[in-house]
């Protein structure tokens, strides 16, 4: 890193912590440094650490230091592309089983193109969490949590001792086993360095530097609450950095956001968040980093800063970063960060005027554009029922839920005919009773997610409310699943501690697993009862979960509606049985002497909830938990994983397949000319998120993916999900645009994975048409709307459509990710004009389509798209950077990585 190369080596300094010497670029004494926001200040630091005039020049070291933005007007200069090295990559088991199937696959091209295969090997430390494998098959019961881990490993066993393997093939990684916690809390709690410190043996010098991570999750971001920069990247990206690549991205703009105010006693962080999310996606931050500051700011833990980051996807920014302040230190001393460490973080942020005293405006930095948020003003809310940002006060859900039911279908409507609004369905349950559901009805309370699981206060405060209901004398209707899946093995002490696990397990919260589970869509089955009903009489039930997402298909496929809510308001709705309430008006249920409940009654203040947290939310339980954390259970331990560097892949293997991405490469790059005779797979609307291209959820039994298992001898009972069989690429392919909800207007706008051979005039499956296609020699586009490719950070969502053939999409906008996914594959992706779409230009999406690529094209040229009608267009090209450009030519980021290494 200190290397005679570096032409910054003027800059280094030595200081002195507790008799320790380390060093670090004083990036402070540019005269132009105060101006910058903390957020770019790291990306300066990391320039100049690593300049080698090679990946990084000079002139990007000057291009950050120009960065200008000015308070309330947009900045007006020329985009400027710079490169990126994070301090490390972060990884969760769903895009890490992928990334680790790429690496095995590499090493067997570059073997086979006559290079090293071992070179092929994280450079980047690399942490990898196991944590998107368990679902919610039992629940309600004190042994769910067992029955849930044993049929985990059941089902993943293949795939654990895969990543076994590759922990030991590959250098510089390390992999938190399964039941430990879900990534970013337990990245929270435990792998976040705030300050990175070169170890003792480091030569010739011991460099401090800050933290930084991209990580194959969107929700990466949230460790943004602890001031270390970090946002989510596609997992073909991630591999190339943890490669030893930098990440090319555009300067960005920083928006400010100032907080002011205190909250609300009796609203929660949840609020606060929902609250931001949709303010911010009003404002359109997507591709910028968003800043807070401001006194509001001192308000709020680090757990609910992290929070507010946590949902960075959702409002659409890259980052939503909170600079490390006194609060972050005394974080990292709660949760068992050891004090010398403390110090030594906060003498290299204070040497480098990284550490934030939010009361201070003078040191607030200048901003792209400033935006202003009062905490007193945020009220009690959820979001939904198909988005996580349309936020709903609670004081306005049951009449906004009402006006949903009946509104034309769209994200907030379903098109229930007036005469259907009544509809009930009734069936008999265990218990003996009958129990009877409606529009409204919850079927499945889930306390899960990174989101709100991290966040002692809200936990805590779902605990308290939960005695009290119990107390009180209510209880949760049996047919509804309920369940609590905490991010990490802390939660579940703090809660026992505190003594409110038995009031949440007898209202049916019991422990589940530690994972993702019902946020990622891992929610389990329904009882068949309770699903007959829902779908004979076509009612619109719901989930109420305190997650992230709730587009469409991803929760479950019989909760057409979902919100978003706090742990407490989980625990509320579960109670009342229903979204259709005004719980101003309307009991929860009735004590045992006949007199009313109202949610006001139990519902605990901030100041209730913190002053158990200060008693029992201590550094100890972090000590104890995190101790054991790399060893796993014993069922971990007990795997037998293969040796050597090269993978012995087993071709009967239904989980782990050597992927085609790399067939029939060679050193020489492949030609890219033009796209001509192409038809459109598909032609979708607005808002296609990467759970609609690419599910992870549940096979269902009549998919092209089923009857792919069904030939190999699978039962149904055997399927798992999509998401546990990303490592085998047949199945993807197949899973490809395979979501129940997914709107195709190649066949008349009706849900379903279905699309049109426009030749034969034939409807089938996406993937079977997607195939005949290629037995034609016929080249595929996608026509798509807005906001192409938003929610999750899916690199399936691109490797599929490539599979599938899509050499272009065409769309309105995309996301940030799903974008430069599409890049790192070789799909083509373009922008219609402002102003345009398909509906605009008269496209059907039954034309035959040319699209011409000059060999000379640039970084968003304008092109020609021609169809057989004679309809001639043009459409931006977005590649954004020349990187892209290089990624493009070598038809993909993975296969330009290949041939660098056989230079």
């Amino acid at each position: 890193m200190a290397g005679t190369k570096n032409p910054f080596q003027n800059l280094l300094k030595e200081i002195n912590v507790n008799g320790e010497t380390f060093h670090y670029y004083d990036i402070a004494s540019f005269p132009e440094y105060r101006e910058l926001p903390y957020s770019v200040r790291v990306l300066l630091e990391s320039a100049v650490r690593n300049c080698d005039n090679f990946q990084i020049h000079e002139k990007d070291v000057r291009g950050i230091l120009g960065w200008k933005g000015t308070k309330g007007t947009p900045r007006s200069e020329t985009e400027l592309e710079i490169p990126f090295k994070p301090a490390r990559v972060i990884l969760q088991d769903f895009t890490g089983v992928p990334a680790v199937v790429d690496f095995a696959a590499m090493r067997d091209a570059v073997l086979r193109l006559g290079g090293d295969p071992n070179r092929i090997n994280p450079i980047c430390p690399s942490d990898l969490v196991i944590d998107h494998s368990v679902q919610v098959d039992f629940a309600r019961t004190e042994d769910a949590l067992a029955k849930n881990q044993d049929l985990e490993f059941e089902r993943n066993r293949e795939r654990f001792t895969f990543l076994k393997w590759g922990a030991r093939a590959f250098d510089n990684m390390l992999i938190i086993p399964p039941g430990s916690g879900i990534v970013h809390q337990v990245n929270l709690e435990y792998l976040a360095r705030v300050v990175f410190q070169e170890a003792a043996d480091a030569k010739p010098i011991r460099l401090l530097y800050p933290d930084s991570v991209v990580g194959t999750d969107s929700h990466t971001t949230m460790i943004n609450g602890l001031g270390v920069v970090g946002w989510g990247v596609g997992g073909i990206e991630a591999e190339a950095v943890m490669l030893g690549q930098s990440i090319s991205m555009l300067l960005p703009e920083v928006i400010g956001y100032r907080l002011v105010g205190k909250l609300n006693p009796l609203v929660t962080s949840t609020d606060l968040v929902l609250t931001i999310t949709k303010h911010l996606r009003q404002i359109g931050v997507v591709g910028k980093f968003v800043e807070f500051f401001g006194p509001g700011v001192t308000e709020l833990s680090i757990a609910d800063r992290a929070t507010i980051s946590n949902m960075c996807p959702e409002y659409g920014a890259t980052v939503g970063y909170f600079p490390v302040d006194a609060n972050a230190l005394d974080y990292l001393r709660q949760t068992n960060r050891s004090e010398e460490r403390v110090q030594t973080i906060e003498a290299y942020l204070r040497a480098t005027e990284q550490l934030r005293d939010f009361g201070n405006a003078e040191q607030d930095p200048v901003f792209t554009q400033l935006v202003e948020l009062d905490l007193s003003t945020v009220v009690t809310s959820v979001s939904g029922p198909k988005r996580p940002h349309d936020r709903v006060a609670v004081s306005e859900m049951q009449q906004d839920f009402r006006q949903c039911l009946s509104a034309k279908v769209g994200f907030k409507g379903f098109a229930i005919p007036s005469a259907e609004l009544g509809a009930t369905g009734s069936f008999s349950w265990t218990d003996g009773k009958t129990y009877e559901l409606r529009h409204g009805s919850v079927v499945i309370a889930a306390i899960t997610s990174c989101t709100n699981t991290s966040n002692p206060s809200v936990m805590l405060g779902a605990g308290l409310l939960a005695q009290r209901a119990v107390a009180a004398g209510l209880k949760v209707a049996p047919y509804i699943k309920t369940s609590l899946s905490p991010g990490s093995g802390v939660v579940t002490y703090y809660l026992k501690e505190s003594g409110v696990i038995p009031a949440l397990e007898e209202l049916g919260f019991n422990v589940v697993g530690y994972g993702c589970m019902t946020c990622i869509g891992n929610s389990g089955p329904l009882d068949d009862n309770v699903a007959n009903t829902i779908e004979k009489n076509n009612l619109v039930c719901c989930g109420v979960l305190s997650g992230n997402r709730n587009f469409e298909g991803r929760i479950h496929p019989n909760t057409r509606a979902n919100y978003l809510a706090s742990p407490l308001l989980v625990i509320a709705y579960a109670l009342a049985g229903t979204v259709d309430i005004d719980f101003e008006r309307e009991p929860l249920g009735k004590r045992p002497d006949g007199s009313d409940v109202f949610l006001r009654d139990i519902w605990p203040t901030r100041q209730e909830i913190q002053a158990v947290e200060r008693e029992h939310v201590i550094p100890a339980m972090f000590r104890d938990v995190y101790a054991k954390v790399e060893l796993g259970s014993s069922s971990w331990q007990g795997l037998q994983a293969p040796t050597g560097k090269l993978y012995p892949w087993d071709t009967a293997s239904t989980y782990i397949k050597h992927p085609p991405f790399f067939e029939g490469m060679t050193r020489e790059l492949p030609v890219r000319g033009a796209i001509v005779g192409a038809r459109a797979l598909l032609n979708l609307g607005d808002s296609v998120t990467t759970d609609h291209i690419s599910p992870a959820g549940s096979i269902a039994r009549n998919s092209p993916a089923a009857r792919y298992l069904s030939e190999r001898g699978l039962t149904p009972r055997e399927f798992n999900s999509y998401g546990s069989r990303r490592g085998n690429d047949a199945i993807m392919a197949r899973g490809t645009f395979a979501n129940i909800r997914l709107v195709n207007k190649l066949v008349g706008g009706v849900a379903g994975p279905r699309t049109l051979h426009i030749p034969s005039g034939e409807e089938m499956d996406v993937f079977d048409c997607a195939e005949r296609y290629r037995t034609e020699g016929t080249p595929l586009i996608a026509l798509v709307g807005k906001d192409y490719g938003s929610g999750s950070s899916r690199d399936w969502a691109a490797k599929g459509p490539y599979l599938l053939g899509i050499r272009a999409v065409i769309a309105e906008s995309y996301e940030r990710i799903h974008r430069s996914n599409l890049v790192g594959m070789g799909i083509v992706p373009l922008q219609y004009l402002d102003g345009q779409n398909a509906e605009s230009l008269g496209l059907t999406g039954r034309e035959l389509f040319n699209v011409a690529i000059p060999d000379g094209c640039r970084p968003h040229d304008r092109i020609t798209v021609t169809t057989d009608g004679g309809l001639s267009f043009e459409v931006i090209v977005r590649f954004d950077t020349e990187v892209d450009l290089e990624y493009y030519r070598n038809g993909g980021i993975l296969n330009y990585m290949i041939r660098k290494m056989i230079d």
